[in-house]
């Protein structure tokens, strides 16, 4: 079986040669590990090993796992679908949050992020692809609700999300990361400071990476097949 600190080397090696075939910098990526379905004493194994920003879908789960990991300060980003009961607790204890797709969620945020905290960083979830399963504004409507969020106090919006559908085709897969990217840069032209694309996962980071991503979200390639039947 192959250890955490193998699998870590392994996906920073890939990063590494992706940045290099793209003429980037490895310091332009920011891997975030995806932890979800993750035991306290996985993520404290990999985070001794270097490993600072963690990505969670499930927000009670997440809880925990901030609670019992809160003396290594780790960076929490919530990747998640949104319920509206849930903004509270999510703009209280995580740093990011990669799936707003609402201006209401928005709001919320804004709302509830303490005084004393730092502004929430946040992206806004594209549905790229038009899947009907999935969360996120429709491309056309990105822009509109980029200018109404950029607008509002205690958040920061930093880019976009995407999770394009899966595919075996490479160059459609490279196409569907291109338009988030001709996205990100079309809104950039109206709200300046856009810095972040997160988009990419362990089986597509090379091409996120290739068309501009700059926030990686790897979970199974760090961790291996999850067991959604454990508990926490």
């Amino acid at each position: 079986m192959t250890s955490i600190a193998e699998s870590l080397k392994k996906v920073r090696s890939e990063i590494e040669k992706a940045c290099a075939e793209s003429n980037r910098s490895k310091e332009e990526i920011c891997l975030l590990a995806v932890s979800k379905t993750r035991s306290v004493e996985e993520v404290a194994e990999l985070a001794r090993l270097g490993q600072r920003a963690f990505g969670e879908n499930y927000l009670q789960e997440a809880l925990d796992k901030i609670d019992a990991l809160v003396s290594l300060n780790l960076d929490w980003h919530f990747i998640g679908p949104i319920q509206s009961n849930k903004t509270k607790a999510i703009a209280e204890q995580f740093a990011w949050v990669h799936s707003v797709d609402r201006l209401k969620i928005a709001q919320r945020f804004s709302a509830q992020r303490p005084h004393y905290a730092d502004d929430l960083n946040i992206c806004l979830q594209v549905n790229i692809s038009r899947e009907e399963s999935k969360s996120g504004c429709l491309p056309e409507e990105a822009l509109d609700l980029a200018k109404q969020i950029a607008v509002l106090p205690k958040i920061r919006l930093r880019g976009l999300m995407a999770i394009p559908e899966a595919t075996d085709d490479i160059e459609l897969q490279k196409e569907r990361f291109r338009q988030v990217r001709a996205l990100f840069e079309e809104i950039k032209q109206e709200v300046p400071g856009l810095d972040t694309l997160s988009m990419g996962m362990s089986g597509d980071l090379d091409a996120a990476i290739e068309e501009g991503a700059t926030i990686v979200r790897v979970g199974t390639a760090l961790f291996g097949p999850r067991n959604y039947n454990r508990s926490f």
